[in-house]
């Protein structure tokens, strides 16, 4: 392109672009690009002028060219599909009149904060630097599929994608997803404070190799999946403390070696599933001071070291079938845990009672442990045939299936008092008198109810009339009591 063909602020442009200089249009340093489309030539520039310099611009011996614009209005499409750009690109303040077009490019550094676009291809983009949206207003999908950014990429603060109109929110045809970082490969952090997106947020199958930061971020795909961050790899933290979601969060697969942070987040999907976790390796899983989740949370299969979730926070339904942890907190008495496993949509798990009274047992809390064992027993029973179910109430009444063991000793003294009164008032007639022991009530009784051990009253005495029975009573009653403390006791063992 001849420089004869340019306007006054595209020559303005072409002459700093070889000295790397910048060029300001703006009236005041806090002017915004939302009314650009009103800005007249003195401040517009067209694309396939900007495309002509980063392609084969002009360029000075000693100085280091760079593309350095604020506050233009840019028209036409910025089309870089499989180019290679030597230089910086920083396009701040800026307002695109049509989609810029980057697929498979190749930039060194690309800056297009504070501006307002129509929408943003660039899958396969390839950055050497960071890539930086930050506060932008871009109305349609930013496409950044398969891309690969050697630094960070900034989008804190942007506004993505346009609020559903009421006629529309109930279509059956899904959305193109408003930001589309699958498959995307970010050397360091993905940072998204206080992002605003209408639409899908994409990140599966992504790697961020530092951090993922969502504070404060609003998420607004009602009715779909909010975040879609399936198989996603970060290198640290997934942080999104104050995260709004409408629709589903779904990080099924994901590797989260340090936090994934949902302090204070209201997670809100009442068709379905609010947070999907499943089958992901995550150190910690925080949801403190969290707001009660609308829609159910599956953690199915999921490795974590610390649990982090208020009783309160946990919806009517859960899947947590094959979850593990390590540690729960808060530290709190198990009768407010133990709710939460009655939630389970699959019913009955076993493997639940046990992860948490494990989780008990770490942190030194025998008691607890035993309480949840013995929850676990309970609700075992009532999925048993009614003569196994009379058993195991047998069993809980006398000695807590072995996880009570005071218990068993109580109906013992209450036995032994029963039966030492009534012998002592009646005693039983002695079957050859010149040889019987002296009778004593509390012996004789201890005879009758302990079926191993003999005081030589039992053989020596018998009862009549309805003392017999009683007899017969303590004698039946030692044995059940005898059998359940010994198959308690085995059990308890057992899971020792």
């Amino acid at each position: 392109m001849a420089v004869t063909d340019l306007t006054p602020a595209e020559r303005r442009v072409w002459e700093a672009f070889p000295l790397g200089e910048g060029i300001d249009f703006r009236e005041s340093a806090d002017e915004g690009s939302a009314a650009g489309s009103s800005w007249g030539p003195e401040r517009t520039v067209r694309a396939e002028v900007l495309r002509a310099l980063l392609i084969d611009g002009p360029a000075h011996d000693g100085e280091i060219a760079g593309l350095k614009l604020t506050g233009a209005r840019i028209t036409g499409q910025l089309d870089l599909t499989y180019g290679t750009v030597q230089h910086a690109v920083r396009l701040r303040s800026c307002h695109f009149e049509q989609i810029p077009t980057l697929y498979g490019a190749e930039l060194r550094v690309l800056v297009l904060s504070d501006s307002v676009l129509p929408g943003l291809t660039a899958g396969n983009l390839r950055v050497d630097g960071a890539l930086r949206l930050s506060c932008s207003r871009i109305t349609g999908p930013v496409r950044l599929q398969g891309a690969k950014i050697s630094g960070a990429v900034f989008i804190n603060g942007a506004h993505l994608g346009s609020p559903a109109a009421p006629d529309t929110a109930d279509s059956d045809t899904p959305e193109e997803a408003a930001l589309q970082l699958n498959h995307a490969d970010i050397g360091t952090d993905l940072w998204a404070v206080g992002l605003v997106a209408h639409g899908q947020v994409r990140l599966n199958g992504a790697t961020v190799g530092g951090q993922v930061n969502l504070d404060d971020a609003e998420l607004h795909a009602p009715g779909g999946t909010a975040l879609h961050a399936e198989t996603l790899s970060v290198g640290t933290d997934l942080r999104a403390m104050r995260l709004i979601a409408h629709g589903r969060v779904n990080l099924s697969g994901s590797r989260i070696p340090h936090q994934l942070n949902l302090a204070y987040s209201r997670l809100s999907h009442p068709e379905g599933q609010a947070l999907r976790a499943s089958s992901c390796v995550i150190g910690e899983l925080w949801l403190r001071d969290a707001a009660p989740v609308v829609g159910a949370v599956n953690l199915r299969r999921s490795q974590l070291d610390l649990l982090h979730v208020p009783p309160q926070v946990w919806p009517s339904h859960v899947r947590i079938d094959g979850l593990s942890y390590r540690s729960l907190a808060p530290h709190l008495p198990a009768k407010e845990r133990l709710p939460l496993l009655e939630r389970e949509e699959g019913g009955y798990l076993p493997y639940a009672y046990e992860q948490l009274a494990a989780a008990y047992r770490t942190a030194g809390d025998d008691a607890a442990a035993r309480t949840v064992q013995l929850a676990k027993l309970r609700r075992h029973r009532n999925t048993l045939p009614r003569y196994a179910r009379f058993w195991g109430h047998l069993q809980d009444a006398t000695v807590g299936y072995g996880f009570r063991p005071m218990r068993a000793a109580g109906w013992l003294m209450l036995l032994l008092f029963t039966g030492a009164l009534a012998f002592t008032l009646n005693h039983p007639q002695a079957l050859k008198p010149d040889e019987a022991p002296d009778f004593i009530p509390v012996f004789y009784t201890l005879d009758l109810l302990l079926p191993i051990i003999s005081f030589g009253q039992e053989e020596a005495f018998s009862p009549r009339g309805w003392y017999q029975w009683l007899a017969y009573l303590l004698i039946a009653t030692g044995w059940i009591l005898a059998t359940t403390i010994a198959a308690g006791v085995t059990r308890s063992l057992n899971r020792q």
